[in-house]
């Protein structure tokens, strides 16, 4: 009965939704103003610096819990200035936005994917999971898309595109399907599959935000360029259910959120841990926290926030698009006043400043408008909103799923420069770095190496102790038949002062463990 129950709510909320977005649809602010625009995209800037700045301090603290309400988070004038000053690699939603903001500028709006992929992997700042796989796979010929597809990429369905994909949207008001060409071309750099929808996604949402004032509708529309068969549809879908099912309490759906789609896959940092850097989950604080909060800014950040896992950049994107919806001009002065010290200072690892990026991002947005059939020339632009067409289907570690980890722990040295290790399964996933027996400080090197994988070559790839360039796991191999199988990782030069720390194995079958738990024994 309870099934039969839910089923007709599930209907009812579908046929509801559908009569409401149609009327929507109809009262969409299709003309806006030049100073409208720019107001819009000033909005989307600052929007992300003052999410980042307040999520901040929390990044990472709270890993499969929420942050509780009496746990104050703080606010105040200083602390953009602050973490500009003492921390600017907070920032790195958007500096990263920033270099393809810059090839934009540089090369036009028709600049390739390999002129992007080139300046991303060559630029000063420190990456992390997609991004540094990317990054290490583009640096040794490997170009995108394959720099982000998840056979030469392990995180692949990581957070990265999904925190750097705003500039897309802010590019392309109300032309969704124009902003998934952009994301395609860029987020294939970093990711695929349902990392690469949290980019398009994310993306699809600012564009609505400049022609929409209904952040249910936002959310919703923007849903559209994801396609339905994924699994990142779904999730988010299920957060749109449970907000209809739970309007009054964001809790109640992120506990549902973390029973549903806190299970890991792909990232070898996040599976079997409760850390969780995959798009999917955090999308779906951003989307709670757009949902529960309903336009108020307050609310909108302090609940994204409060979801905890990357909290700092589930803000950035969630007060990125209400800044987008409601224009600089009525973000509330508590939250702007502390961007007013730091809009002419230029984010580290750049030269563009938020004044820059006002005026560059407020450019690209009208070449782009004028480039899908916008007259600009006047005071007001019709803006030609886009019918929503969802992005190809892509699937990352289809029939993949994770059902051990062994702890490794061993160094490859000048005297054991081998290690041998055995597995079923259908692919693996070996974490590991390279040391510097004498520090930091010391001259770096690159370890050329090799993995056998029963009896034969599978790959030659060298391990830069260079931490900018650095390869992000040792070894891996997905796509195996079912079985056992041997691997042997060679080092071909090992070095008297450095090491190749072997940690922990992950290993992925055909089918999931059946766990003694939940099978009665």
């Amino acid at each position: 009965m309870k099934k039969i129950v839910a089923i007709l709510f599930t209907v009812v909320i579908f046929i509801a939704c559908q009569n409401n977005q149609a009327t929507q649809q109809e009262d969409l602010k299709k003309v806006i103003t030049r100073a409208e625009l720019k107001d819009k995209i000033k909005g989307g800037w600052a929007g992300q610096v003052i999410g980042c700045t307040f999520g901040g301090p929390t990044e990472f603290h709270y890993k499969g819990s929420m942050i509780q309400d009496y746990h104050p988070i703080p606010w105040n004038e200083s602390l953009c200035r602050w973490w500009y000053e003492n921390f600017p690699g907070l920032y790195d939603d958007v500096y990263m936005d920033l270099t393809f903001v810059d090839i934009f500028e540089k090369e036009g709006l028709d600049a390739p994917a390999s002129a992007h992929a080139l300046a991303f992997a060559n630029a000063e700042y420190q990456l992390w999971h997609a991004n540094q796989a990317a990054r290490y796979n583009i640096l040794n010929g490997i170009m995108p898309p394959e720099s982000g597809h998840w056979t030469k990429n392990p995180h692949s369905e990581d957070i990265d595109f999904q925190i750097e994909a705003d500039f897309a949207g802010l590019m392309a008001p109300g032309m969704v399907n124009t902003s998934s060409e952009i994301c395609d071309k860029v987020g294939h750099i970093m990711n695929y599959g349902d990392g690469w929808y949290g980019g398009v996604y994310v993306a699809a949402m600012y564009a609505l935000a400049f022609v929409s004032g209904d952040i249910n509708y936002v959310v919703e529309e923007g849903l559209k360029s994801i396609p339905r068969e994924s699994e990142f549809y779904r999730c988010i879908s299920d957060v749109i259910m449970w907000h209809k099912q739970y309007p009054d309490d964001w809790k109640e759906a992120w506990f549902e959120v973390e029973k549903k789609w806190s299970s890991d896959v792909g990232c070898p940092d996040g599976v079997f841990s409760a850390f969780n850097i995959d798009a999917k989950i955090n999308a779906a604080y951003i989307v709670i926290g757009l949902l529960y909060g309903q336009g108020n800014y307050t609310k909108t950040l302090e609940i994204s926030t409060r979801c905890g896992q990357d909290s700092d950049c589930n803000p950035a994107s969630a007060g990125g698009i209400l800044g987008t919806m409601l224009g600089y001009s009525n973000i509330p002065e508590y939250w702007k006043k502390p961007v007013y010290p730091v809009e002419d200072m230029a984010f580290k690892y750049t030269d563009m400043s938020l004044n820059d990026v006002y005026e560059i991002g407020t450019k690209h947005a009208l070449q782009v408008l004028e480039k899908n059939g916008a007259d600009i020339s006047g005071p007001e632009i019709e803006i030609p909103v886009q019918e929503i067409k969802p992005v190809a289907l892509e699937v990352g570690f289809k029939g993949h799923y994770p059902v051990k980890i062994e702890r490794i722990r061993k160094n490859l040295t000048v005297e054991n420069p081998e290690l041998e290790f055995e597995f079923e399964g259908i692919g693996f996933a070996l974490k590991g770095r390279v040391n510097k027996l004498k520090g930091w400080a010391a001259e770096d090197a690159t370890s050329n190496m090799e993995t056998w994988i029963d009896g034969k070559l599978v790959d030659s790839f060298g391990m830069p102790s260079d931490r900018r360039a650095r390869r992000h796991e040792v070894a891996w191999a997905f796509e195996l038949p079912e079985g056992k199988h041997k691997v042997k990782i060679k080092v071909l030069n090992p070095k008297a002062d450095y090491t190749i720390r072997a940690e922990d194995l992950i290993v992925y079958s055909s089918s999931k463990v059946a766990n003694a738990w939940n099978t009665g024994n």
